[in-house]
């Protein structure tokens, strides 16, 4: 398996880039995951990573092929939806400029459209929205088997135990408190300026 030596140093790998080293969905690897086939270890935030491994066992016991490389996480896709355009715009900056693929809508109902236009594999989500709110939108791409695989990382600023309830209720891993704590935001997503040392 021919893989890059940077790629080999890393040892825990996101539920993406483990999905793309076992030429899989990642909707399909967090079944295994769930089902206790595939062992994953836990972030302090609750969030699955993979030991390398761990993935190559598994791969060898179940005569399933490797891909020869990991995806960078610049080629993730990520969805800014925020009716602050201000707010929306300088996110999509900021990871931009961290090598990170973001786009930004600014709307509810325009983030259906989007979604299915830019295919995100992570959608950044304000909570408080008029006409429909991140709510509606993230039990939209929930119940939806096209979509039910796209993260949804919340935002708001009016964080409460309430919003928060609400929103993982829908599907949503986490709700982030604006304004936002952008090492964290960078280390859920897997920034590659992470990776490379940078503080956000």
């Amino acid at each position: 398996m021919n893989v890059e030596d940077t790629e080999l140093e890393k040892p825990y790998l996101t539920p993406t880039e483990a999905a793309a080293l076992l030429m899989v969905a990642p909707v399909t690897l967090r079944a295994w995951a769930a089902k206790g086939l595939l062992r994953a270890q836990a972030t302090a935030g609750g969030h699955r990573r993979f030991l390398r491994r761990d993935l190559e066992r598994f791969a060898r016991d179940r005569g399933l092929r490797l891909s020869d490389r990991i995806p960078d996480s610049s080629e993730q896709r990520i969805l800014v939806v925020d009716d602050d355009r201000l707010f929306a715009d300088f996110l999509v900056e900021f990871l931009g400029n961290r090598g990170v693929n973001a786009v930004a809508c600014y709307d509810g109902f325009a983030a259906g459209r989007r979604v299915e236009s830019f295919g995100p594999d992570v959608v950044l989500l304000d909570l408080m929205m008029p006409g429909m709110d991140g709510i509606e939108v993230c039990r939209e791409l929930k119940s939806d088997k096209a979509t039910r695989h796209i993260r949804v990382l919340a935002m708001t600023g009016y964080p409460s135990d309430a919003n928060q309830s609400a929103i993982l209720g829908v599907g949503a891993e986490v709700c982030l408190a604006k304004p936002l704590d952008h090492d964290r935001l960078l280390a859920m997503i897997g920034s590659p300026a992470l990776r490379a040392g940078a503080s956000g």
